[in-house]
């Protein structure tokens, strides 16, 4: 990929911010996430537009509503997930983003919103060890449910979010009907499974453990979490057949005194030679601009591995998160419920 050429087009992309030396802030989860998201997205588009980047951390939902609810927040833009970004617009407490601004027509409808925008792609993915099934994994998430076929120790995560999706799908709901979701539908196919299932993961560390050690032989799983499993040499594999694919978002506060300059900079960040970036810097996550496999030449392997390359990005599909703000407390003592029955 030619990174020199990307930036003078990004550059050429945001003209009108290079005079400028004005300061934003950024609060988002910190961690190797947030610096290798500072890294390959929000430093570059900060640079093109002329602006000085400083970088802080949040504590979720909560913090970002003290924020705007003291009238003068302390940070211009926040990383969130989609989900809680589906939530902060539904509060009004995000400033309108500027389409006129920001280019999004490479995202997907259901990776942006009035207020938000997805800037990187994470997938859940059936993964599954190799030395257990030989020639014959399981493909997909009925073949998950299918304890005669494919006997074995299973995981699945602590929250519905993902886990109600994959419980539709393996019970036969076509991807396109996904939505909105027939969860009595999903507790009846989770309450048949409930009984096979050895580990009920609440963190993406443990999940990744639990397959890396062998103590199950498939779960559902942030593909994030089993790269790394399988870089370091566990017998391991996925698929991204039927995978649930969510976003990281950008949001500006309501009352932030930048809102202009923060419009400028986010429409660096999704523009399609920044969000190229990603394939090959954070390879766990992907870009949510399709343009970007048109901007940049990649090798197949590369390919093969990014879950928004379009082979892999078909496969799959895109949570609605606007369902997931409206429902999401009521799913949650449900699904808390279901699995202690």
């Amino acid at each position: 990929m030619k990174k020199a050429a990307s930036l003078v087009a990004l550059s050429l992309f945001v003209s009108g911010g290079a005079a400028s030396a004005q300061e934003l802030t950024i609060a988002g989860f910190g961690g190797k996430v947030q610096e290798d998201l500072a890294a390959t997205l929000w430093e570059p588009a900060a640079e093109a537009a002329g602006l000085t980047l400083r970088q802080e951390t949040h504590d979720g939902m909560a913090g970002v509503r003290v924020q705007v609810q003291s009238g003068n927040p302390g940070w211009d833009i926040v990383h969130m997930g989609a989900d809680q970004c589906a939530v902060g617009e539904a509060a009004g407490i995000f400033e309108p983003l500027d389409y006129d601004v920001i280019d999004a027509d490479g995202i997907a409808d259901g990776a942006k919103g009035k207020d938000w925008i997805g800037i990187n792609s994470y997938s859940v993915v059936l993964a599954y060890n190799t030395d257990k099934y030989g020639d014959n994994p399981p493909k997909n998430w009925a073949d998950f449910w299918n304890t005669e076929e494919f006997p074995g120790r299973r995981a699945l995560g602590a929250y519905p979010q993902e886990m109600i999706e994959i419980a539709l799908l393996a019970d036969g709901v076509a991807k396109e009907d996904l939505y909105p979701l027939d969860t009595d539908r999903a507790f009846d196919a989770l309450r048949r499974i409930q009984p096979a299932i050895d580990v009920w993961w609440t963190s993406g560390a443990q999940s990744a453990q639990l397959v890396a050690d062998g103590e199950v032989d498939m779960l559902a799983i942030w593909g994030s979490r089993v790269t790394g499993v399988i870089d370091n040499g566990a017998p391991v594999a996925f698929t991204y057949t039927d995978g649930i694919l969510g976003n990281g978002c950008l949001a500006i506060l309501k009352g932030s005194d930048n809102v202009e300059a923060a419009q400028k900079f986010i429409a660096g960040v999704v523009a399609p030679e920044t969000q190229a970036r990603i394939p090959e810097m954070m390879p766990y996550y992907g870009p949510t601009n399709q343009k970007a496999f048109e901007v940049a030449t990649f090798s197949d392997e590369v390919l093969a591995a990014s879950n928004t390359a379009p082979a892999n990005a078909e496969k799959q599909v895109i949570i609605d998160v606007n369902w997931w703000a409206e429902n999401a407390p009521l799913v949650q003592e449900d699904y808390k419920m279901m699995m202690v029955e």
